[in-house]
């Protein structure tokens, strides 16, 4: 099986564009105030969903951050993306770091027309960060991330936290009564 998120030629060409609409139209609750924020954010859920790559919006880590996007694909690879639809924003963000320990891939994702040069920067990292471009429709890696793996044992923890994230959110929309119950997991 091919890595969907491999540098080109390490990976097949990815498929056009779907209309709006679909079970990739996830948004995070944070996100739902921006609508260019929202719209990057399915641009690229789409695009993982294409590459069998599953993600959760708003998914807290141990170390109190929020990844805006946060995934598992084919092989159990963790994905993060953080979103950044504003150049003050993107210039602004010094945590960023501090999603690398959580995640075997890191990507920016961000809107066509924002400007991409401070992602060039070594303040930026490019030997570890790739980039995604999405609107509302889909999305273009211009930049992929490199393999950072976890060790097996981290990885395994996310995974399940992800993955009991993922059951708790899906129980709570089947019986919004059940969200008393527990927190998400931090």
């Amino acid at each position: 099986m091919t890595d969907p998120l491999a540098a080109p030629g390490d990976s097949p060409a990815l498929p056009a564009a779907q209309d709006a609409g679909g079970p990739a139209d996830i948004v995070p609750a944070s996100l739902v105030s921006d609508p260019l924020a929202a719209d990057v954010a399915r641009g690229i859920a789409r695009l993982f969903a294409r590459n069998g790559i599953w993600c959760l919006p708003e998914m807290p880590l141990r170390n109190g951050r929020r990844a805006d996007l946060m995934g598992v694909d084919a092989k159990g690879l963790v994905v993060i993306v953080e979103i950044k639809v504003a150049r003050g924003d993107l210039l602004g963000d010094a945590k960023w770091p501090d999603y690398l320990d959580h995640c075997d891939r890191f990507f920016w994702g961000v809107p066509p027309g924002l400007d991409r040069t401070p992602l060039e920067s070594e303040a930026y990292r490019p030997d570890c960060c790739g980039i995604i471009v999405a609107d509302g429709y889909d999305a273009e890696i211009l930049r992929h991330a490199p393999l950072h793996s976890l060790a097996a044992a981290r990885r395994k923890v996310e995974v399940e936290r992800l993955a009991r994230a993922a059951m708790r959110r899906q129980t709570v929309l089947l019986d919004p009564h059940c969200d008393e119950f527990g927190a998400e997991i931090a």
